[in-house]
């Protein structure tokens, strides 16, 4: 076999976690989702572990995992969030791994890749080895073995990036074709120039290192890669498995391979369905004799290098100028708006470089101070990163000779290594990659360098916050709003900053909402409750309470005394101080349940101020997330009073507006969207029972069709889909679920026609998995005679037809 091919995908999200709660919050441009990391996911990663492969007839055919015949890397802040947030994508990729493995002649098809996505060639040579290292540990650390390629961010390369790789026992990357300076026979004296993107990219290279060592790097297909990301190839996976075997010689005697290099969000995400194109393409090329999948270690094993090469340095794949996206206004952007300024890009990479210089002598000298080797201890903490258990963290301590420093001390070392942590984040590509100093991805980057300042002034560095300011009044905004980052700091960082005795007033404001006292543990901090007391009184709530707060990053804890007052509407006032003897707080508590239970509100302020703080926090004090669940909460009463309100005449007069309707007279558009409203949480009830009444959706049903009532698309859709989850997930667990079986085909033959998209992906995976156990279960009894066998057959494959997969195979 002399032909093969490998479709590589760069799998990617920049840390979107808050710093200060290790959480993702909500992202409103990722609307209807929570979040991009969720939305994407739900677009590509998901997908992509459960692809369709279409007959003549768009039904599913087969649903396969694209992981275990592509190349892929996933970046370790996208597999992070993965781990926690969607565990079932997750293990669908390190399962994909393992199975490419054996696909593969024991070479896995995951690549690793650097911690952060770091512009490499722009980092000092200390953070490219600990951004290189973090990425090789975290590889190991989910993938259960050594990885033998690894991906540099936006494939941006120097030499010195290669020595590292090498050094650290990698055997490739993959660059762009155009990075590719000269190559030549070993052989040979002469250097042939392939500078401009002219080098043959179907062989893999040998690119010798000053040092001594060597690294293999393989050029993808750039005009292959372009048609794919930005062209119409994903249009057809036929057309795309065509692309790639053009990419052949005619008459070549030696091994070929064709491969490409893109996002990986290509699949998915940035063309839909894009990910049905490369299963198509996979099962295609798979299927056709002459062409053999390949993954680049395998391959590289089979074919080693036969030329070698040399690069040109500081490029990349995504800046026509080098790396100069990342520091410079050099005309790269996302074309969003093409009149808008990138030269904002280099004061902010001065303004963090400069607070890089600045940090690491102090962080330097202090852990000297401990005996230790300051680099070694950042490069080796990737172990508590990821597991920061108790005897992770021990492991750790006791293998730099620090088991035994004070628990001042171990919050000072780990306040330092955090400080470290966030200093490497603040460096994330996508900080720079964008068009606005006031996009999420800067404001992000600069939220990290806003925790690193925090722990610094902590730590007792001299304040640099002030220059760090003063450097970002040099990077202009593009926006009305701002004149320049340091006012996009101002108000989208600063306000964000977060300690201890704030996180310790936002459960304060919240306590007041709670069902009863829950400790909670948290990513970056636990929470238990001592005391809380809660009282009510004609519509008006008081919490008094003691808490406990621990940070699990740092170590460092913080007692606190609280209460808080709900007045009705949006007026919560909450006060925090510090912790107080038990006497104290009960004579608190006593005065305050004694002046709220007689109704003297304005009694409490007084109390409060001299029992606690006089600082007040409110709702506006709270996280992003919670906020908007409390105000949620609250206005679900507002909406009982609307429902309270409109059900009189939603019942005496419905049937007068829908013989109104039938008239095709309009109807006041208030009147419809009351009545779709009141209609609209009929359904959602009907839909929430373990069982729903199909005669009753079957009446709504018509009601839609009719257009009664203005429909809720969006919400509609989202009900039903979930719904069909549900049921199909019983039938799923007990395949002998008859009633389930006969309801959901119930529920399908109501709601085919409604003019609705529902979501059937996850509905489709239950249901392909299950037809292959059922059916062959089920045309056993039917042969015996089995008249509900019979039907329960005949139900399944109308379920099969509604969902599109086929049930014949």
């Amino acid at each position: 076999m002399k032909r093969f091919v490998c479709i590589h995908g760069h799998f990617y999200q920049p840390p979107r976690e808050n710093p200060w709660l290790e959480e993702v919050e909500t992202e409103d441009s990722a609307y209807p989702y929570h979040d991009w990391n969720q939305r994407i996911t739900a677009e590509c990663y998901a997908p992509n572990t459960a692809s369709r492969i279409l007959d003549s007839r768009d039904r599913i055919l087969d649903i396969i995992n694209n992981y275990v015949r592509m190349s892929f890397n996933f970046g370790p802040t996208l597999l992070s969030w993965l781990e926690g947030s969607d565990p079932e994508v997750y293990q669908a990729i390190l399962e994909a791994d393992q199975e490419s493995s054996r696909h593969f002649g024991g070479h896995g098809s995951a690549l690793a890749q650097t911690s952060n996505h770091t512009i490499l060639p722009l980092s000092s040579s200390r953070d490219k080895r600990t951004q290189i290292l973090w990425g090789l540990e975290d590889f190991v650390h989910r993938f259960g073995r050594d990885p033998e390629g690894m991906w540099l961010p936006e494939t941006a390369v120097d030499i010195e990036t290669l020595e590292i790789l090498a050094e650290s026992g990698i055997r490739f990357t993959i660059l762009a074709s155009h990075q590719a300076s000269r190559v030549r026979k070993p052989a040979e004296k002469k250097w042939q120039n392939v500078s401009g993107g002219h080098i043959d990219s179907r062989r893999p290279y040998l690119c010798r290192l000053p040092s001594g060592l060597s690294i293999a790097l393989f050029f993808y297909d750039a005009a292959i890669a372009q048609e794919v990301a930005f062209g119409e190839l994903l249009k057809t996976g036929q057309g795309f498995a065509e692309r790639l075997r053009q990419g052949f010689s005619s008459a070549s005697v030696h091994a070929e391979l064709i491969h490409i290099a893109t996002d990986g969000e290509t699949y998915g995400h940035h063309h839909r369905f894009g990910e049905m194109a490369l299963s198509f393409a996979l099962h295609h090329l798979e299927s056709k004799e002459h062409v053999r999948l390949c993954n680049y270690a395998g391959y590289l094993a089979e074919h080693p290098p036969e030329y070698e090469v040399e690069i040109l340095e500081n490029t990349s794949w995504s800046c026509s100028h080098g790396v100069e996206r990342w520091r410079a206004d050099c005309g790269c952007h996302s074309g969003a708006h093409p009149e808008w300024t990138q030269a904002w890009r280099g004061p902010l990479r001065a303004a963090l470089d400069q607070l890089r210089l600045t940090l690491n002598p102090a962080y330097e000298k202090a852990i000297r101070a401990f005996g230790c080797d300051p680099w070694a201890l950042r490069d080796k903490y990737i172990h508590v990163m990821l597991d920061r258990s108790e005897k992770s963290r021990h492991n750790f301590l006791a293998s730099f000779g620090l088991q035994d420093v004070t628990s001042k001390q171990r919050i000072e070392i780990w306040k330092w290594l955090e400080l470290q942590r966030n200093a490497q984040l603040m460096f994330t590509s996508c900080g720079w990659f964008f068009d606005e100093v006031s996009g999420i991805e800067t404001v992000q980057v600069m939220r990290y360098a806003a925790r690193s300042l925090q722990l610094a002034r902590e730590l007792g560095v001299p304040d640099p916050e002030p220059g760090f300011q003063a450097q970002l009044t040099k990077a202009p905004s593009n926006r009305t709003q701002f004149s320049h980052a340091a006012e996009v700091y101002g108000l989208l960082v600063q306000p964000a900053v977060l300690d201890l005795h704030r996180i310790g007033a936002h459960h304060a404001v919240a306590a007041v909402f709670l069902e009863a006292a829950e400790n909670q543990e948290k990513p970056s901090y636990t929470l238990s409750f001592s005391r809380l007391s809660q009282h009510e009184h004609q519509g008006q709530k008081l919490a008094i309470g003691r808490l406990r707060l621990q940070s699990r990053l740092t170590e460092e804890k913080l007692d606190l005394s609280f209460a808080s007052i709900y007045l009705g509407g949006h007026d919560v006032r909450a006060a925090v101080g510090p912790e107080m003897l038990e006497r104290v707080f009960d004579q608190m508590e006593k005065s305050l349940v004694s002046e709220f239970e007689a109704g003297n509100i304005e009694g409490l302020v007084p109390l409060l101020d001299r029992f606690l703080n006089p600082a007040r926090f409110g709702l506006p004090h709270l996280y992003k997330d919670t906020k908007r669940a409390i105000v949620d909460r609250l206005l679900e009463s507002i909406l009982d009073d609307f429902k309270d309100a409109v059900r009189p005449i939603y019942t005496r007069d419905f049937d007068f507006i829908q013989a109104v309707h039938r008239m095709n007279v309009p109807l006041p558009s208030a009147l419809t969207q009351a009545v779709g409203f009141l209609r609209h949480q009929e359904i959602y009830h009907v839909l929430e029972r373990p069982d729903p009444d199909i005669e009753e959706l079957r009446s709504f049903a018509g009601q839609i069709k009719s257009g009664a009532f203005d429909l809720d698309q969006k919400t509609m859709s989202a009900a039903l889909s979930r719904t069909l989850e549900r049921l199909l997930g019983q039938i799923e667990q007990n395949s002998e679920d008859s009633a389930s079986l006969r309801l959901l085909d119930g529920l399908i033959a109501v709601i085919g026609d409604l003019p609705l998209e529902l979501n059937l992906w996850k509905s489709q995976n239950r249901y392909f998995h299950l037809r292959k156990r059922r059916f062959k279960e089920l045309k056993i009894l039917v042969r015996t005679g089995d008249l509900d066998a019979q039907a329960d057959l005949a139900s399944l494959h109308r379920i099969g037809d509604y969902l599109r997969v086929r049930s014949d195979t």
